[in-house]
């Protein structure tokens, strides 16, 4: 493409995306499908501004790449390992029911099996980047549908590798030659023998792991040292590019490697860096994305077969938006969450243009098929946007969930303090400093808890609190202090570290699920922490010991005093935290020796306890002697 033609076409996408998406906003079809809208009209088979926007979907393609190495920084091991269910659970089953109702209804329309698991198992992925920006933009990305959803894309982008390996074997008509030089693009080891690619992309993603996790780390700290922010931009975009284009080298998605260099970049010190660097530029260009599949779409192919399409787009609609329901039910999901769930996903994905290509090349699926699943796919994201909409207004804000509306309250002003979830721990902080005339916003993100709370008179109000914007409404730059009460582990510690780094002059509180909870809470920036059980434990321990007959005054001691050796025993340990070995050892020896302690201290306080009432009892006999003599 020569420059002028460039400038020319980056005019029209801007112009037409700057027009058609407040536009959108505003009758309330939202942003995606503004820009879904933007590119029908310039594109080839509407005004025909841009011609072919071949090229510009390579460099818009770029978006979803952004996207899905920002998802990574957010997949930290802990968090993979806290949604396993919803990803290898609910993603499996959605893949897995999909495929069979897809690859089940084009077996029954007379395609060979082959044929027809091919085309159940494209069809059964769904866009990343439609569904997270229209979770996003409807307040649903945090939360049991934005968790679900993201759990099952999660698992059809990891699933696109064993694709890539399994598809060939259902090959069955001769390959186009055309698509399969399209479907290795700039793969440079397409005339490689099998063992020999497996061990090219294995080495590439050795590569990636390795390197990101321990060369990019002295590279961050010397660019951070230089002080200059555009150089660390540009690293951050570099080093996305490296990994998307050392991925394409192998064949593998670009997309795929820029979301497993996020992942092993995850635990870096420099992940809130990147994320705010790079956040720009994911969304303008996964905007562009948007406008060139609008502009993708063949009308020709449409126009031919209007009928049949919208039957194919309606079908495939209902179909994904069935299994992806019946997978969340079985996973026990509640039906309003699943069926929210369902609708997003509903519609066909990025990555079944790219396997629909290899597809082709490799000779699964012939051409006129893959031209008609093609524009199916394209209308089925076209249409995500509206399906989302229609379901928002029917379902999630229609009599089914009647009920305040949460998120347009206003926040009070100058706060003192901000409480981060509004559950049975949250209450009892709030409420005691609100009854000593304190300022405190609460926050809480489940519907049904602020729906049950505001029954009884109290005002929460809705939001996300991980969301640094939604903190600075709330007026966290005017408050003192952030008490953190959220049930999720990982969003608490998540929250503490933003918190601490965007607002430095807070003292932050948080509720500790455990003990190692704890010292993640502390290590995040923290102020101090208080252990959600420990307390409710302790006095349970104290009413056993007098039920089994010690004094109220014994009782009451060996509480304090084991809440006294566990702290020092908790901040003992807190500097070898992490250090697995080290740690159990010494947490072992730690142990012993509080136990010694405590039995030792129980032993003084049963003498002195005898003591005390061998006392009383020579008063009361003294004075009993007093009253005779007296009589």
């Amino acid at each position: 493409m020569h420059g002028d033609g460039l400038l020319i076409q980056a005019l029209v996408y801007l112009a037409a995306g700057v027009i058609s998406v407040p536009i959108a906003k505003r009758l309330g079809l939202g942003s995606v499908l503004g820009y879904l809208i933007a590119g029908v009209l310039v594109g080839p088979f509407v005004l025909d501004l841009v011609g072919e926007p071949v090229d510009v979907m390579k460099f818009a393609e770029f978006g979803v790449v952004i996207l899905l190495f920002l998802i990574g920084l957010e997949v930290r091991p802990a968090l993979l390992w806290r949604m396993r269910t919803a990803i290898f659970g609910l993603g499996g089953a959605q893949v897995t029911f999909t495929t069979a109702l897809a690859g089940g209804t084009a077996l029954a329309m007379g395609l060979p099996w082959q044929m027809a698991l091919a085309v159940g198992l494209v069809l059964s992925m769904s866009s990343t980047a439609i569904v997270l920006a229209s979770l996003e933009e409807r307040g649903l990305r945090q939360g049991a549908v934005g968790e679900a959803a993201f759990g099952v894309l999660l698992f059809q982008d990891l699933a696109v590798i064993p694709l890539f390996a399994l598809l060939p074997f259902l090959a069955t008509i001769a390959p186009d030659a055309a698509a399969q030089a399209g479907a290795h693009g700039g793969d440079l080891l397409g005339d490689l023998p099998g063992w020999a690619r497996a061990l090219a992309i294995m080495g590439a993603v050795g590569a990636v792991v390795v390197g990101g996790k321990y060369l990019t780390q002295p590279i961050f700290r010397f660019i951070a040292a230089a002080r200059l922010r555009e150089i660390f931009t540009a690293f951050a975009l570099l080093l996305v590019i490296s990994v998307a284009a050392l991925m394409q080298t192998v064949g593998l998605s670009p997309a795929l490697g820029a979301f497993l260099a996020g992942v092993v970049l995850a635990e870096s010190e420099f992940r809130r860096e990147l994320e705010t660097d790079i956040e720009p530029f994911r969304g303008l260009l996964l905007g562009l994305f948007f406008i060139t599949v609008g502009a993708g779409l063949d009308f020709a192919v449409i126009l031919a077969q209007p009928l049949l399409l919208a039957g194919l787009v309606a079908g495939l609609m209902v179909l994904k938006a069935a299994a992806m329901y019946a997978a969340a039910r079985f996973f026990k999901m509640p039906g309003l969450e699943a069926g929210a769930t369902a609708v997003a996903l509903a519609q066909g994905g990025e990555f079944a243009f790219v396997l629909l290509t290899f597809t082709v090349g490799a000779g699964v699926i012939d051409a006129e098929l893959a031209k008609l699943i093609t524009a199916t796919v394209a209308l089925s994201m076209a249409a995500t946007p509206l399906a989302m909409a229609a379901h928002q207004a029917l379902v999630l804000n229609g009599p089914i969930a009647e009920g305040p509306k949460p998120a347009h309250e206003p926040f009070e002003e100058d706060p003192h303090v901000i409480v981060a979830g509004f559950g049975r721990f949250g209450q009892i902080a709030a409420r005691l400093l609100m009854a000593n005339d304190f300022n405190v916003v609460t926050l809480d993100s489940s519907i049904e808890q602020i729906e049950t709370l505001r029954r009884f008179g109290r005002k929460v109000h809705y939001g996300d609190a991980v969301r640094l914007d939604l903190l600075r409404t709330a007026g966290i730059d005017k408050a003192s202090m952030l008490i953190v009460a959220i049930d999720d582990q990982d969003k608490a510690a998540e929250l503490v570290e933003a918190a601490r780094q965007a607002f430095p002059h807070l003292t932050i509180l948080a509720r500790a699920w455990d003990r190692r909870h704890a010292y993640d809470l502390l290590r995040n920036g923290a102020d101090d922490v208080e252990r959600e059980t420990f307390e409710g434990a302790l006095a349970v321990g104290r009413r056993a010991l007098v039920g089994l007959g010690f004094s109220e005054y014994r009782a009451t001691r060996a509480a304090t005093y084991f809440r006294k050796l566990d702290k020092a025993l908790f901040d003992e340990l807190a500097p070898i935290y992490g250090e697995e070995e080290n740690f159990i050892l010494a947490a072992r020896d730690s142990r012993q020796t509080m136990d010694k302690l405590l039995s030792a201290e129980m032993r003084k306080a049963a003498e002195e306890d005898a003591e005390r009432t061998n006392l009383a009892e020579s008063r009361r006999i003294v004075e009993k002697d007093k009253e005779k003599v007296g009589s």
